[in-house]
């Protein structure tokens, strides 16, 4: 690729810029598996920070198509493209997905541990499609639909995803070695993902800012604990423990 990465090491790349600038260097059906959760087109000003900035592109849908027609285009022939997207703008995916020749398999709810705010209804899941491009084997056995995942430690980016949620949707979909892509990779949870789960990755994010807290994420060395280790809410920001999964969990007493 043209373009110099933010951070390169054993397998995992990240790439600061537009995604509709630097997907075009990727080589056409090169990539195994999508993983992805762009803006989803609210205008979403987080309070996480207490900056209230606006997550870039969530108000412009311009940059759907172009975006998931690279996708396609990096994708091997039989591949998957995991997505979550904004069900306000359902139909603007969906469009655009089909038009780019994404077909629509499975739907996934993300369950999650609060509540967010509502008129009509409190928001405690978040969706995605698995999208098909051509015809990709299927798993043996079949995963569930619901992900039911711990909620994230210390906030990173106003809208991550928890690290087992999409670990779980790497593994039942990946095989060691197979090489991903994220091109909206905010604070770099599935480059995290890849890491740990021994995959190859590619991820691409447009704020600098987050490409540094992925840069130090992706530089905390990878520990296999015995143990469960602390819950995220008593770890710091940056402790490598952070993005661990136990491997096995102590009896209960």
């Amino acid at each position: 690729m043209a373009s110099a990465p933010y951070y390169q090491h054993r397998g995992i790349s990240l790439y600061h810029g537009d995604c509709r600038e630097i997907l075009p260097e990727v080589q056409s059906g090169s990539l195994d598996f999508a993983l992805t959760d762009p803006p989803y087109l609210v205008s979403y000003q987080g309070r996480w920070d207490h900056k209230r900035q606006e997550i870039l592109g969530d108000s412009d849908p311009t940059w759907v198509g172009p975006a998931f027609a690279e996708l396609w285009r990096v994708l091997k022939q039989n591949a998957l493209c995991l997505s979550f997207y904004g069900w306000p703008n359902a139909e603007i995916f969906l469009h655009a997905w089909k038009q780019t020749g994404f077909r629509p398999v499975s739907h996934f709810a993300l369950l999650k541990t609060r509540m967010g705010l509502g008129y009509f209804s409190r928001s405690q899941h978040e969706t995605a499609y698995l999208l098909a491009k051509n015809h990709p084997p299927k798993p043996a056995p079949a995963p569930s639909d619901v992900l039911v995942s711990a909620g994230v430690g210390p906030p990173l980016h106003p809208n991550e995803k928890p690290l087992g949620a999409i670990s779980r949707l790497i593994s039942d979909y990946t095989a060691v070695d197979d090489c991903i892509v994220d091109p909206f990779a905010g604070s770099g949870t599935t480059l995290v993902a890849a890491r740990n789960l021994g995959r190859r990755a590619i991820g691409i994010e447009i704020e600098e800012a987050c490409c540094e807290t992925t840069a130090m994420r992706l530089s905390q060395q990878h520990f296999e604990f015995q143990k469960s280790p602390p819950p995220p809410e008593q770890l710091s920001v940056f402790d490598p423990r952070r993005d661990q999964q136990p491997t096995t969990r102590p009896p209960k007493a």
